[in-house]
């Protein structure tokens, strides 16, 4: 199994964030990161503006890939063109090879969820994710590679299972995979089933990249794909298994708060390298002071 060809090899990356732009910066192996699509256009602003520090990794030839968040496209209400204008606008500005969203609504009624909220798996609702999908794509100039998120619960009314609607709505669509290995284990471990079977049920021949993140149980036992802890041994081991299977041309760490000191989260993407059998991207250098 290898990569989409029309991707390039990317090795493990880091998704950018704000608060711990210093440490990005500081890692002489970076080759490859994400950046929330949305967050480039923030305050009502029309066109993407890259901040200067993304853009100086840019300069570094560091490949970055918008990740969109709000495009609702499992939604039953039409599609947003503004959002759809500044999710293409985002890929335009940063050059990148590829874009990736959600198998997920956010939206509904005219409310926002303010969360990624999962579809029901039923052939209704695959038709209208092929649509929508089908609708962005017209746009864009580069592959769309489509996220199942960490669901905490299940419609009553599924027909289809997970890696059979995924499989469908690939190849309907033409999509790639984004494949969250800690969606998988949360998804697993919250439905009592093997997490491991479940990875291999999945199309991983059409995997663009990975993301890998820790996160949470909560005091009745749901475990919640929170990015703010550190990669657990479980995961770990489905990113081995992953990289067995299907070499993915890139895996990437999210972390969306309690961001750790520099070494500790250095040491994370160390760990995170060495189960995937890729090069470590960090420092040789003490980063203890940096922030």
């Amino acid at each position: 199994m290898s990569a989409p060809a029309s991707l390039p090899r990317l090795g493990l990356g880091i998704g950018w964030r704000p608060e711990i732009a210093g440490l990005i910066a500081e890692l002489p192996g970076l080759r490859f990161c994400e950046v929330v699509a949305e967050a480039l256009a923030p305050h009502g602003r029309a066109e993407p503006e890259p901040p200067p520090a993304l853009e100086a990794l840019r300069g570094r030839g560091v490949t970055v890939v918008p990740h969109g968040t709000r495009l609702s496209l499992g939604g039953a209400e039409p599609l947003d063109p503004e959002r759809v204008g500044r999710f293409v606008a985002a890929a335009r500005a940063l050059d990148a090879p590829l874009v990736s969203e959600h198998v997920a609504f956010v939206r509904a009624g005219g409310m926002e969820a303010g969360h990624l909220l999962p579809i029901p798996r039923t052939r209704e609702a695959l038709g209208v994710m092929v649509r929508n999908v089908g609708a962005v794509q017209a746009e864009l100039d580069v592959p769309l590679a489509l996220e199942p998120i960490a669901a905490l619960f299940d419609w009553p009314e599924d027909e289809l299972t997970e890696a059979d609607f995924l499989t469908e709505l690939l190849d309907r669509t033409g999509a790639l995979l984004l494949l969250d290995v800690a969606n998988v284990y949360a998804n697993a471990r919250n439905r009592d089933v093997d997490p491991l079977a479940e990875l291999h049920r999945l199309p991983l021949e059409r995997v663009a990249y990975a993301h890998v993140a820790g996160g949470e149980a909560d005091g009745a036992g749901i475990y919640h794909d929170t990015h703010t802890a550190t990669t657990p041994a479980p995961v770990l081991d489905l990113v081995h298994e992953l990289c067995a299977r299907a070499r993915p041309p890139a895996l990437l760490l999210e972390r969306d708060g309690h961001y750790p000191p520099a070494p500790a989260l250095c040491t994370e993407l160390d760990a995170i390298a060495d189960a995937a059998g890729l090069p470590r991207i960090t420092p040789q250098d003490d980063l203890a002071g940096v922030r």
